[in-house]
């Protein structure tokens, strides 16, 4: 049987497609005369003239360059730095805030599909507005010194003089506004008391420390500690988290990757001291925040370190709470989790296709995916993160 030949694309070449799905990672899939084609600033339905920016075996890349054929959902960008041709911070811009939702919806439930063989279907809860949510980034300045960020597709520093993501609190004009070093990594974060943070190099400008409060408990977090960038995330993270733990007097938890202890924090009066808390984190920066952050709490005890290297020093646990990074907590972490024979193991991801994989891995392992939900923590971008509990399978 002879296979049907595939179109050959040349970058730049101009192509009239309709576009079929939303993918992983901001792109939307296309085909033209056989050939797969993953299309940015495209929406399902539209008929589109596409410029190819590059070509591959299997798959080939290309841009939105002219909509024939709009789709409903398709709006203004608020931000005129977001085309193809500008900032490449922001996947969808160009989607009605309802619809980027839909999308993020749609992405779960193919990546659970394909890679876990898995049928889910979540909506994707709304949790902050959709522009001045960013309370922490990461700014660079071009060959002149002037503030911007990376082009889209590129490693080159876009000159621009407002980000309407960001919170007002960053003061990004006024970061504009400055004259900066060329090459310069510029890291800005904002504290829920509204006081800013400027780090470049080795030089801050406020608190090296700062505190940020939820629900009534306060994290010291410092300028290499990992905190949610979204003003929102952390209480609705926790909620989520604490909902589905549902720990108990006296309980053993063990927080994964707890960085400076957000989860952890928040369930220590509930297993109370009879209970015990062990965070395990990579980050020296983020254990020595949690260090303060748990400062008289005896039965809490924080370890610095790998933890696939650590966690198989445990032997029972009542709760595991799982917040890995992008990639998630793959095979190793996901066997020793589960020799702890937790009654619960609660997953944080803000990969959906990670943690498909590691879902996979627990079903197979004998933990059943019991509840998921999934927040828009990060508007007009194509992220997305998720929360799930898994069980011990019910042996029938």
């Amino acid at each position: 049987m002879t296979s049907t030949p595939r179109a050959v694309l040349t970058v730049g070449q101009i192509i009239r497609v309709t576009i079929e799905k939303v993918a992983h990672g901001g792109h939307f899939i296309a085909r033209y005369e056989g050939a797969v084609i993953f299309v940015r600033h495209g929406l399902p339905g539209e008929l589109v003239d596409v410029a190819i920016t590059s070509i591959g075996s299997s798959f080939n890349r290309g841009d939105v360059v002219t909509v024939i054929e709009p789709s409903d959902d398709r709006v203004d960008a608020p931000c005129r730095f977001a085309n193809r041709n500008g900032c490449g911070g922001c996947d969808f811009q160009h989607v009605a805030i309802s619809a980027q939702r839909k999308l993020k919806s749609d992405v779960i439930t193919e990546q659970f599909s394909r890679i876990a063989k898995i049928d889910i279907r979540v909506d994707v809860e709304e949790v902050s507005p959709a522009l001045g949510w960013r309370t922490q980034t990461t700014i660079g300045s071009d060959k002149n010194g002037r503030a911007g960020f990376y082009a889209s597709r590129t490693n080159s520093i876009m000159a621009i003089d407002n980000c309407l993501v960001l919170h007002p609190a960053i003061e990004y004009q006024e970061i504009a506004g400055r004259n900066w070093e060329p090459g310069a990594r510029i890291e800005v974060s904002a504290s829920t008391d509204g006081g800013r943070r400027v780090v470049v190099g080795d030089q801050i400008e406020g608190d090296a420390q700062q505190i940020f409060t939820v629900k009534d408990k306060n994290y010291h977090v410092s300028a290499g500690s990992f905190w949610q960038s979204n003003l929102n995330a952390p209480e609705v993270l926790v909620d989520c988290v604490s909902e589905f733990a549902q720990v108990k007097t006296g309980e053993h938890v063990l927080d994964l990757y707890g960085g400076v202890g957000l989860f952890a924090l928040q369930i220590l009066d509930a297993i109370g001291p009879g209970g015990r808390i062990d965070l395990v984190e990579g980050s020296k920066s983020a254990t020595a925040d949690a260090h303060i952050n748990f400062e008289g709490a005896e039965n809490v005890k924080i370890h610095t370190g790998d933890v696939e290297k650590i966690l198989p020093r445990f032997s029972r646990a009542d709760v595991i709470i799982l917040d890995p990074p992008r990639d998630g907590a793959k095979k190793n972490v996901i066997e020793s989790a589960v020799a702890c024979a937790p009654r619960a193991i609660v997953y944080v991801a803000c990969d959906p296709a990670a943690l498909a994989r590691d879902s996979a891995l627990l079903r197979d392992a004998n933990y059943s995916l019991k509840e998921i939900r999934a927040f828009d923590l990060f508007p007009m971008t194509h992220h997305i993160e998720c929360v799930a509990l898994f069980t011990p399978a019910e042996v029938s």
